[in-house]
């Protein structure tokens, strides 16, 4: 890859590389893991259209009434590309069951699936290009979250949002074929639209901000497209997203710049797919506990305290030991283990608001002591570990633990099985089996689908749920 002269502005230099990108590097297990992850993100995106989240938005009135080709997911609507993937992104993240990914510090493909597959709609694209454009989105969101977490992570950014906007950006950029100059100017716009404070986990304003994120992302392209303007220094500017947001010096914008697709992040080790319908922070206790239970089998009330240790980063948005919605238990370490040791699983009934007040649960709850690991807070790797200790009634003492785990990634991969598990489930609250299996299987070729509209059909034709009467009501 050629390199530009290095005192070019960042988003230059990034641009550079984005419509440069070396095709040749998308291997087919580039191809295979990008179409895994987004076949995973449309199943969670279907099941969320349900919630109360994407129902109220999309009941917000003229919302979605733009004339386009673009499908709102589960609806019979077609609208504006925007419009779409404002609904579908904030859907995607509604359940918080989409894969996520360690150096991110958040999930990689909520803000760029919805947006693409509202683009390709409008354009026309072909399954390959979207799976090409796809890889470049995940290329650019985490090049940038290497230059500036963890920082940003800590300071209380909702990197999903304020990074993958970039991602967002440059995937509905790549598609559309943004030259360089423009390209530059479209990831300057997205550092004004970079938007989202943990503050706002555990409520419905969470997938909001992926929603935004893929709708601005996809907006500051478009825009660009049109010969918008924008300042190309807006990354490393005094005022400008870097100082800004993390602070001066507390940045590294070398990190984002260095060995790109070399190799690409979409084969990266610290990226997984969620088994369970929950914040990822929460996921490696949750696997411990699972592990526990297989091994020993316990009874719930043989338990007489519990303590759970994960990294110190894990905890600051989980440490809740009082849920008292829905929405907040996917946020608690606290519920999410006592869950699992009750269960021996973890579905999406059991953040239901009826479970969630389940009294054994609660019990397990009031006795569960939560501490960091004694780790290395700023190593850049093993910080999805956790340990659980048991101290049971009789004076016996479980400890189990794992080292790091970020979901179900290419260490420990979903069989073909277990993605169809998921998928249906999810797929089938609002479309009809036969539609579910008809578009996993097509999913699963996405590369040879020369229109995708035979994909987003699927999720529309056939459908006469009481779920959809009631999103369509609005």
């Amino acid at each position: 890859m050629v390199a530009i002269e290095s005192d070019s502005p960042l988003a230059e230099q990034l641009a550079e590389r984005i419509c440069r990108f070396p095709l040749a590097s998308i291997t087919d297990e580039a191809v295979r893991l990008s179409k895994l992850a987004i076949i995973d993100t449309i199943g969670v995106t279907l099941a969320g259209m349900t919630e109360p989240a994407v129902k109220l938005l999309y009941g917000l009135s003229g919302l979605a009434q733009a004339p386009g080709q673009s499908t709102v997911f589960g609806c019979a609507r077609k609208t504006s590309a925007l419009d779409a993937a404002l609904i579908n992104g904030t859907s995607s993240h509604a359940l918080d069951f989409d894969d996520f990914s360690q150096p991110f510090g958040g999930h990689q493909s909520a803000p760029l699936v919805a947006p693409l597959f509202a683009l390709a709609e409008e354009r026309g694209a072909s399954g390959r290009q979207v799976i090409d454009a796809y890889v470049v989105g995940v290329e650019t969101e985490i090049k940038i979250a290497r230059a500036v977490n963890f920082v940003h992570y800590e300071k209380g950014w909702h990197p999903t949002s304020t990074l993958g906007v970039f991602g967002a950006s440059a995937a509905c950029g790549y598609l559309i074929g943004l030259d360089q100059s423009r390209m530059a100017v479209a990831l300057a716009l997205a550092a004004s639209m970079a938007a989202g404070i943990k503050a706002n986990f555990g409520t419905m304003t969470k997938p909001l901000h992926i929603g935004q994120c893929a709708r601005q992302g996809l907006f500051s392209a478009l825009l660009a497209e049109r010969g918008y303007s924008a300042n190309i220094g807006a990354l490393e500017h005094r005022q400008g997203f870097l100082d800004v947001y993390n602070g001066p010096g507390m940045h590294d914008p070398s990190a984002m710049l260095a060995g790109w697709a070399e190799p690409l992040e979409v084969l990266g080790m610290d990226m997984g797919l969620k088994q369970f319908p929950c914040c990822g922070s929460t996921h490696p206790a949750v696997m411990v506990a699972l592990k526990i239970q297989q091994a020993y089998d316990l009874p719930v009330d043989s338990i007489r305290d519990i303590v759970v240790k994960t990294h110190r980063r894990r905890l600051p948005h989980t440490n809740n030991p009082n849920p008292t919605s829905s929405l907040e238990a996917k946020f608690s370490i606290q519920y999410a283990v006592a869950r699992a040791l009750v269960s021996r699983h973890v579905s999406l009934a059991h953040f239901l608001d009826d479970a969630i007040f389940e009294a054994s649960v609660r019990q397990l709850m009031a006795n569960m002591q939560v501490m960091p690991l004694d780790q290395d807070a700023d190593a850049q790797g093993g910080q999805f570990g956790a340990e659980i200790q048991l101290n049971l009634k009789n004076g016996r003492r479980i400890v189990d633990s794992l080292d790091s785990t970020v979901g179900r990634g290419r260490s420990n991969p979903m069989s073909d099985a277990e993605m169809w598990e998921k998928f249906g489930h999810c797929a089938q609250i609002l479309i009809p089996e036969d539609n579910a299996r008809a578009a996993f299987r097509l999913m699963g070729s996405l590369e040879t689908i020369d229109d995708i509209t035979r994909i987003t059909a699927l999720f529309t034709s056939g459908t006469d749920t009481d779920q959809l009467r009631e999103i369509s009501a609005f």
